[in-house]
C-alpha cells in the first residue's frame, strides 16, 4: 500500500494525538504510526489508571481518560491510524526544492510526506525485571506484574512494591486507599518522586496505613503456582527477611530500546534526539521530534511541553506544505468558522 500525507506521526501517545490536533487547526492531515496494538502509547500501555495531575485546567485525570479526551477533541480532523506498525526505514526525497520522506513500515506499507513527527516517547520500551531474579516472568499474572492496568486486582490483598521512583510512589499513595496492606520496598530512604508524593507517602507510613522497608532489596519470590511472599535482604546487615503477600508490583522503570531510530542519521544525545528550540525539528529538515523523545537544554520530560513542542513544530509543518505562505493563525475563541467544525458554535 502506498499513501501520500501531509504530516506522518511516529507514536500515537498524548503528544502524537495532540499533534492530529494542532494540524486539524492547519487544515493538514494526518496519518498515526504505532508499533503497539492500541492507541494512548505509555499511557495506555503501562499505567492506564495512574492519575495524572499536571494537565492544565485538569485537576485530576486518569492516563487513560486522558489518552479518551484527546481522540475526542481531534474526532473532527482528518487522520488515519495504522497499529502493530513499525517504522523500518525513511529515506529523503530531493526531487523538489523543499524534500519529501518516505517511510517504510514493517508492513512494507509505504508513506510520502513532507513531514515525519516523531513523537515515540521513550522509543520501545519494556519493564525492568528485578535483579537477582532468574525468572520473575513464570509469576506474571499470577501475583507479579510490572504496571497496574486495573486497581481492582488490589482490592483488599496484601501488597507489596518494590521501587523508588514516581511510579513505585504513585502507587503507593492510590493503591493503600484499596489495599488490604500495602509494603514499599526500596534499598535505601531516598527517593527519585515527586517531593510531593514521597510527603504524601510518608505522611502514610506515619498513619500506619502503608509500610516503608528500606534499605532492603529482593532476594527471590516465594509460591507455587501463585505468588505468596518474597524474601528481601537487608542492604546493609546482609540478613534475609521473608514477607507474606499476594501480590507483588516491580516499578523498577523502563529499559529503552530505540530500534531503527538509531540508524535514521539523526544527532542523538544519550539516546534523545537533538532538536532545536524553535521548530524542533532534527538535525535532517522535514523531520521533528517532539516529547519525551526528544533533547534539548532545559528540557522536561513531561506531556504538557511535548503539546508545546509539537504546537511551533507544526506551524513549521505547514510552511513546508505551502511555502511562502503566511501560516494562517488565529485564535479559536474567535475563529467562528473553526468553532463549527469543532461542534461548539451555532
Amino acid at each position: 500500500m502506498k499513501k501520500e500525507t501531509d504530516i506522518l506521526i511516529i507514536g500515537a501517545g498524548p503528544v502524537g494525538l495532540f499533534t492530529v490536533f494542532e494540524a486539524g487547526l492547519l487544515g493538514l492531515e494526518c496519518i498515526l504510526i504505532d508499533n503497539l496494538d492500541k492507541i494512548g502509547g505509555q499511557c495506555s500501555e503501562l499505567y492506564p489508571e495512574k492519575p495524572i495531575y499536571d494537565i492544565p485546567g485538569v485537576p485530576n485525570q486518569t492516563a487513560q481518560e486522558h489518552v479518551e479526551a484527546l481522540l475526542e477533541q481531534i474526532k473532527p480532523f482528518n487522520y488515519e491510524v495504522f497499529l502493530n506498525e513499525r517504522v523500518d526505514t525513511i529515506e529523503e526525497l530531493k526531487d523538489e526544492e523543499i524534500s519529501s520522506w518516505k517511510v517504510i513500515t514493517s508492513n512494507k506499507n509505504e508513506f510520502i510526506t513532507k513531514s515525519v513527527f516523531i513523537a515515540a516517547g521513550a522509543g520501545s520500551f519494556e519493564p525492568r525485571r528485578p535483579p537477582n531474579i532468574e525468572n520473575p516472568d513464570i509469576f506474571l499474572d499470577k501475583g507479579i506484574a510490572y504496571a497496574v492496568r486495573s486497581q481492582d486486582r488490589y482490592k483488599n490483598k496484601d501488597v507489596v512494591i518494590f521501587g523508588g521512583g514516581d511510579s513505585a510512589l504513585d502507587w503507593t499513595v492510590e493503591l493503600s486507599k484499596i489495599a488490604k496492606s500495602i509494603k514499599l520496598v526500596h534499598r535505601r530512604d531516598e527517593f527519585r518522586g515527586a517531593p510531593n508524593t514521597e510527603a504524601q507517602m510518608r505522611e502514610l507510613v506515619k498513619s500506619g496505613n502503608v509500610e516503608l522497608m528500606t534499605p532492603f532489596v529482593i532476594e527471590d519470590l516465594v509460591g507455587q503456582n501463585h505468588i505468596e511472599g518474597a524474601k528481601i535482604k537487608n542492604f546493609e546487615s546482609k540478613e534475609i527477611e521473608e514477607i507474606k503477600c499476594e501480590e507483588i508490583l516491580f516499578l523498577f522503570g523502563l529499559n529503552k530500546k530505540l530500534g531503527p531510530l538509531a540508524e535514521w542519521g539523526i544527532d542523538m544525545v544519550n539516546k534523545k534526539i537533538s532538536v532545536d528550540t524553535e521548530k524542533f525539528e532534527t538535525s535532517s529538515a522535514g523531520l521533528f521530534a517532539v516529547g519525551d523523545i526528544n533533547d534539548y537544554p532545559g528540557k522536561l520530560d513531561l506531556i504538557l511541553c511535548g503539546f508545546h513542542e509539537t504546537t511551533l513544530a507544526v506551524q513549521e509543518a505547514y510552511r513546508r506544505k505551502h511555502p511562502g505562505e503566511r501560516v494562517p493563525f488565529g485564535y479559536t475563541t474567535s475563529n467562528t468558522k473553526l468553532q463549527r467544525k469543532l461542534g461548539v458554535s451555532d
